[in-house]
């Protein structure tokens, strides 16, 4: 089974070492990959690389989790993977983002290709001009949005998420949460909300780019920089704020901060409804300050935190029998690479 690097749908762990390796791969630093592995959380001896080959081929391969890695600049992914193609031979190669529809059109003829539509953008929806088997929408609003493409099977496969590992006890407190405080996860909407509401605290964490100086001058808010283990702070907040103003696919925080018993409002836009479900609260993507400011007051956290829970306990679980009913991963292929 080969795998495109990509970002989206990965966990915070292996997002982090991904961004690390793609920033020394752009810069040329190669031999400095195997410090930034290591302070991802990779065991030195794990990471199988050797300063040559750091040098002159521009990758890294590395073992996370007992799966193997390989990381090579974005140039050199359709050669590595006619190598792979020729010496590994996969079952299935999974690929989405930049490239991905070459790749795609490149592997379908010796491999069953399932592109990953993480987005309606051209980006997100670009792998299905390269023909993949399957087309696989990471919400049902993807999909529907999704073109049909001859010889491509849709289907939703919804993002893994995983149950909360036990940790210390966290007091929830009376604030809100909020996560990527940018202009178009709404944060034009959160700056008047946080004017109007003086006696409510507001919790920022830091997502594509710090947005820090904005907030600095309101004495009700807390600006987190960027973090990677977020349980604490879905534990430690009565409510999630999703206020986006662009179509977000399916977004993960909802999912993750319901698992810690939180729940979220959020606007009608894009798969932010799906994610939600009925455990929150949704708005219209019109609605003005004032009906969110009376929203978050009003908001029954402990019922609705409890119902959000139960339900997105029904995302955390293994996704291999669902690319087995997909026909993706035949059950009988368990040695499959």
């Amino acid at each position: 089974m080969a795998i495109q690097r990509r970002f989206g749908g990965l966990d915070r762990q292996a997002s982090r070492i991904a961004r690390r390796i793609s920033c020394d791969l752009g810069h040329h630093r190669q031999p400095g990959l195997r410090s930034h592995v290591s302070k991802a959380g990779v065991a030195p001896e794990s990471a199988r690389t050797d300063r040559e080959g750091e040098e002159t081929r521009g990758d890294l391969r590395y073992q996370w989790k007992k799966v193997d890695c390989i990381a090579v600049p974005q140039h050199r992914t359709a050669s590595t993977l006619h190598s792979l193609l020729a010496g590994l031979r996969p079952d299935v190669v999974f690929t989405s983002q930049e490239g991905a529809a070459d790749l795609a059109a490149q592997a379908r003829t010796t491999a069953l290709v399932a592109g990953i539509l993480h987005s309606v953008s051209k980006t997100g929806l670009g792998v299905l001009a390269g023909r993949p088997h399957h087309g696989l929408a990471v919400s049902e609003f993807i999909r529907r949005r999704a073109p049909q493409t001859e010889g491509t099977r849709l289907a939703v496969l919804y993002p893994p998420f995983f149950p909360p590992l036990p940790g210390s006890l966290v007091a929830r407190t009376g604030s809100v949460l909020m996560v990527n405080p940018i202009p178009a996860k709404g944060s034009d909407l959160l700056h008047q909300l946080i004017r109007i509401m003086p006696e409510q605290h507001f919790t920022l964490i830091e997502g594509w780019w710090s947005t820090a100086d904005q907030f600095t001058a309101y004495p009700n808010v807390t600006y987190v920089p960027r973090v990677y283990d977020m349980s604490p702070f879905y534990r430690g907040h009565r409510l999630l704020l999703v206020p986006s103003t662009v179509e977000d696919a399916f977004p993960r925080v909802i999912i993750e901060a319901a698992l810690h018993g939180t729940p979220s409002i959020g606007s009608d836009r894009g798969g932010i409804p799906e994610a939600i479900g009925s455990a929150g609260i949704v708005l219209p993507h019109t609605a003005g300050p004032q009906v969110w400011a009376d929203t978050i007051r009003a908001a029954d956290h402990q019922t609705l935190g409890e119902q959000a829970r139960r339900q997105a306990v029904g995302l955390a679980r293994p996704r291999l029998p669902d690319l087995e009913a997909l026909g993706i991963y035949p059950a009988a292929k368990t040695s499959s690479t």
